[in-house]
């Protein structure tokens, strides 16, 4: 009896192990992160698709003559009460199992955005109860995103960890390609309200993962309170180089805010063109900062306090164009260029601070760090609105820049002043 030809899959397996960089290796072989990351990837996906949808929805909404200040608040409300919510619920918040914050963030997430389609068909959906779904959504979600990051934190050992988080936000990155592309074609033709309702299926997707997977038992690694992070900026305080780091990246991150606003208005009131535009300046600054981020690693090798001042200016650098109404051809390829110069900035500010930091104190002063730019980007949202309403979507673009830059080189000219003392 003849035997059938067997397949060498002993041959196949190494040749694509060695398509992996060796780093990521063992965080794919473990099964329970290979599903946590799957449900991590489709959420991101739907954020990624609000990331147009919330603004768009907010101009269908809103009247003509108030729509900048219903887009900044909208915006703002997909954000900022997560500020409200480490500040309010903290003490009760702080000790709850990972899982459960996580469970509860998408629980949220998923009612009360899958809300506001329901309420959008039934002819119910007011500028203000849109601002207020949008905003009692987002109440948990930076608990939620604490207790990710804490879960994987339990999941893999210490050496694992760095290549767990530079996969989970590389993945945020993809979807920042993927999502405004797709949101784009859907507000278009389907319905902006629609995509937010398929935003709150994808927690709800994520939900049912974790419920169904198991996972490690609470206690290994446990989140910083607030008794640590009030230590951490005392420790901050104590050390300029660090604290100077953390005003510039609190900074930077208030004047992107802005951006989020003005953008979407931009499309339509100065370019009057459909959400597709808006999606394609969304997915190519997401292509830009996924390449951007990929040679990280590169930048690395360069002085480390240059490089991150330089990000910093190249940024503002390529928001300008707007300002001077040139074609929208070249703001595009600005808005790509920008999201590869921005990309690498998270990555290389916390490697600057750990860098810096006294090893004993790292913990602390990263969860200072974080808490602290918690409030800058939403911050920088809300002011969008006024600026956009009082200078109008392309002046705020290009004020934004001009800002940025200004922050860069004042940066530059105390880098410079330390290392002549």
């Amino acid at each position: 009896m003849s035997r059938l030809p067997v397949r060498p899959v002993h041959k196949v397996r190494p040749t694509l192990r060695r398509l992996v960089p060796a780093a990521y290796r063992p965080v794919l072989a473990n099964r329970v992160f290979r599903r946590l990351i799957l449900g991590f990837a489709v959420s991101y996906l739907g954020d990624g698709m609000s990331f147009v949808a919330v603004a768009w929805l907010a101009i269908e909404l809103a009247p003509e003559a108030t729509a900048g200040l219903w887009v900044g608040g909208a915006v703002a409300a997909y954000t900022l009460p997560g500020v409200v919510g480490v500040l309010v619920l903290g003490r009760r918040l702080r000790r709850v199992p990972p899982r459960r914050l996580l469970l509860a963030d998408n629980a949220v997430r998923a009612v009360f955005l899958g809300a506001v389609p329901l309420a959008w068909l039934a002819g119910l959906l007011t500028p203000p109860l849109y601002l207020a779904l949008l905003a009692v959504s987002s109440l948990l979600h930076a608990w939620g995103s604490a207790g990710k990051y804490t879960l994987l934190a339990e999941l893999l050992p210490d050496e694992q960890r760095l290549a767990a988080n530079t996969l989970v936000s590389s993945l945020n990155f993809a979807a920042t390609i993927a999502g405004p592309a797709i949101a784009g074609v859907l507000v278009t033709y389907v319905g902006s309200a629609l995509v937010l309702g398929l935003d709150a299926l994808t927690y709800l997707f994520l939900a049912v993962l974790v419920v169904r997977t198991r996972l490690p038992e609470s206690g290994q690694v446990s989140a910083v309170d607030r008794a640590a992070a009030r230590g951490g900026l005392a420790l901050l305080r104590s050390h300029p180089e660090l604290l100077g780091l953390l005003t510039l990246t609190w900074f930077f991150n208030l004047l992107y805010g802005p951006v989020e606003v003005a953008l979407p208005l931009h499309v339509t009131d100065d370019l009057h063109a459909s959400g597709a535009l808006l999606g394609l300046y969304w997915m190519l600054f997401g292509v830009g900062a996924l390449v951007g981020g990929l040679v990280t690693g590169v930048l690395r090798r360069l002085p480390l306090w240059p490089v991150t001042v330089g990000i910093v200016i190249g940024w503002g650098l390529a928001l300008l164009p707007f300002g001077f109404g040139v074609p929208t051809a070249v703001t595009v390829v600005c808005f790509a260029l920008g999201g590869a110069i921005y990309g690498p900035f998270v990555a290389l500010s916390v490697t600057l601070m750990q860098a810096k930091s006294p090893p004993r104190h790292l913990s602390a002063m990263l969860a200072a760090r974080s808490a602290a730019l918690l409030t800058a980007s939403p911050l920088g949202t809300a002011l969008g609105g006024p600026l956009v309403a009082a200078l109008g979507p392309r002046a705020t673009l290009g004020g934004s820049g001009l800002a940025t830059v200004a922050l860069g080189a004042v940066a530059c000219a105390l880098l410079l002043a330390r290392r002549g003392r």
